[in-house]
């Protein structure tokens, strides 16, 4: 056994330790909340200690996550040069993207409930320290929400904070990065055909854009231009669209269309963590202690959290962007996913309207005319020219041995996947002709496949592969 080795083993075990004892301190959490309110003492005594709690609570869980993450990771690492190595590999994928989407949900949930709350109060002129209440029906009884304009004169016992869905969405989101992309970044994040770099150096690029994109949108944010909610989204738009320009000037267009999106979401996750939890503590504290309140405060704080609600169908497209290649395909990526985002936040203008009962006869109509125009933009072009001579199964079923089936087969042989992506095999000429259409699009049209090229495949090879498919995919 190497040092390194061992070296991997001792902070495997140690990482696990840790994790025991934090989830051991995460099941006394209630205890210490229930302690705290049969407290007796002084308010001002409690109200540390419920502060207090509330921070060792968010570092407990925290670590718990990271704790967890660093364990894939090792385990990745011991494994590598191991037969053990895709296997691994696959179920990493799985547990974290799992991880991702169910945190994905519960936050982008809250996000549409709570903008619709705020777009749905109606204004209640007998207690004027109130912005709105309304009435709700869900799960077969009555609900009755109040929203105060700053804060109520008493701070409530047990208010429940909305941050974690953000948090772990976006720890999750960035260990799925490393997952899929990082670890592998000579395969899935960087092609040579359009910049020739080392992988490592594309992961510092896409690490480093993220910080950088969020320092631009946080002081965009804090120039007089967020008062005026058209300018500020049309400068928004052009920023982030010339970062899905680089991003497919750098990667290879599955993994650009991923990386915005990953963008996006630290966007959101940034303003939730620096802007909008820091806003609810200032607020708590001057409720608390009695003091007067700075309603900009939350004002500021409201408009980062509309933003949010913004980003969420154009994050929604990226997460599944990657099972269709008319998008990321096309010849023009970046432009793709312009049309898309924009068509997209101008649904969610046009329900956050519907919800304040407002109306506006141009913008879904306005969103149905990028969305139907990305369609046929994104049209297929002929492609090669007349098939002259009659192509072989030989000749076809020789290429797909040769560029295919190390991934696409029963046991791939793929120093990547060890079972066949989407469940796609070609192990059988019935294999291959049943699936014409959708190598026609993968292999031909869009040039999406092999992945990278990986596998080398010429133009003339995907020429007959063409000709092949016009001419009846036959297996005689």
């Amino acid at each position: 056994m190497t040092g390194l080795e061992i070296l991997l083993l001792f902070l495997f075990a140690a990482i696990s330790l840790i994790l025991f004892i934090l989830t051991q301190i995460s099941h006394q959490a209630p205890s210490w909340y229930q302690a705290l309110s049969e407290n007796k003492n002084l308010a001002a005594a409690k109200e540390k200690g419920v502060e207090r709690v509330d921070r060792a609570s968010t570092l407990v869980y925290t670590g718990i996550v990271l704790c967890f993450l660093l364990l894939i990771g090792l385990s990745y690492v011991y494994l590598r040069d191991t037969i053990y190595v895709g296997h691994l590999h696959e179920w990493m994928n799985i547990i974290v993207r799992w991880m991702h989407i169910t945190f994905g949900i519960a936050w982008i949930g809250t996000s549409f409930f709570f903008v619709f709350m705020e777009n749905s109060l109606v204004q209640n002129k007998k207690r004027p320290e109130l912005k709105g209440d309304m009435w709700m029906l869900h799960g077969g009884g009555f609900w009755f929400v109040e929203k105060y304009k700053v804060a109520p004169k008493v701070m409530p016992e047990g208010a429940h904070w909305f941050k974690y869905e953000a948090y772990f969405t976006w720890l999750s989101g960035f260990a799925l990065l490393f997952v899929v992309y990082y670890f592998n970044a000579e395969a899935m994040l960087v092609d040579p055909n359009v910049w020739d770099i080392p992988g490592w150096w594309g992961t510092l690029i896409g690490i480093g854009s993220l910080a950088i994109g969020y320092a631009i949108y946080h002081f965009l944010s804090l120039t007089p231009l967020l008062k005026r909610p058209a300018w500020f989204g049309l400068v928004l738009f052009v920023i982030l669209i010339g970062f899905a320009y680089f991003y497919t000037s750098i990667f290879n267009a599955r993994a650009a269309y991923i990386h915005f999106g990953a963008l996006i979401g630290t966007l959101m996750a940034g303003n939730v963590f620096f802007v909008i939890i820091p806003a609810q503590k200032a607020m708590v504290r001057a409720t608390r202690a009695g003091a007067e309140l700075d309603p900009g405060i939350g004002q500021f704080a409201g408009l980062r959290s509309y933003h949010n609600n913004y980003f969420t169908l154009p994050v929604l497209f990226v997460m599944i962007s990657n099972h269709f290649p008319s998008t990321f395909g096309h010849d023009q990526p970046w432009l793709i996913l312009a049309l898309l985002s924009l068509a997209s936040a101008g649904v969610k203008h046009y329900l956050n309207l519907k919800e304040k009962h407002q109306q506006s006869v141009w913008v879904m109509p306005f969103a149905i005319i990028l969305l139907v125009s990305t369609v046929f933009i994104t049209a297929p072009e002929a492609v090669g020219g007349e098939c002259t001579d009659e192509v072989s199964f030989t000749e076809i079923y020789a290429i797909f041995q040769e560029r295919c089936v190390s991934c696409h087969s029963s046991q791939p042989t793929d120093d990547v996947w060890t079972s066949p992506p989407n469940g796609v095999v070609y192990d059988t000429p019935q294999d291959m002709a049943k699936r014409s259409e959708q190598i026609m699009q993968r292999v031909v049209i869009t040039k999406t496949m092999p992945q990278n090229n990986k596998t080398g495949i010429t133009p003339d090879e995907r020429e007959r592969i063409r000709c092949w498919i016009e001419q009846g995919s036959s297996t005689d």
